[in-house]
């Protein structure tokens, strides 16, 4: 599925430009998670948004680009495995009790055949 955004990233060129001029580097990544940010869903955005602030927050306290990458991590399993996290809302969904479907007895009348002799069989269409 095609999405609005063009993603047309070169990992290392990214590398490249990060290694030789961090600033450009930053500008740039910036100006892409905005751009992914503005061709999001209108409804999702705000979230969005607010999760990126975040995610920078973290970034500009930590120590080291490893340890703001651990810390995102975090943030990430602790949105998949916290409460209110996704494990949680997919066993409240299985809490739901699912209709059930009333299957009807079906039958059906067994038909005897009885076994074809090679002689019984037609002969062969000429090709």
């Amino acid at each position: 599925m095609q999405s609005a955004f063009d993603w047309d990233i070169n990992f290392d060129e990214w590398a490249t430009l990060a290694t030789t001029d961090p600033e450009a580097f930053e500008r740039q990544r910036a100006f892409l998670v905005s751009q992914v940010l503005d061709h999001s869903p209108e409804r999702r955005q705000e979230r969005l948004r607010g999760l990126q602030w975040r995610i920078d927050r973290v970034r500009e306290s930590s120590a080291t680009p490893l340890a703001a990458c651990i810390r995102i991590s975090g943030m990430m399993w602790d949105s998949v495995m916290g409460q209110g996290g996704l494990v949680e809302a997919l066993q409240g969904l299985r809490k739901l009790e699912m209709p059930r479907v009333k299957h009807t007895e079906t039958t059906a009348k067994v038909l005897p055949f009885r076994p074809v002799a090679a002689t019984d069989m037609p002969p062969a269409l000429p090709e």
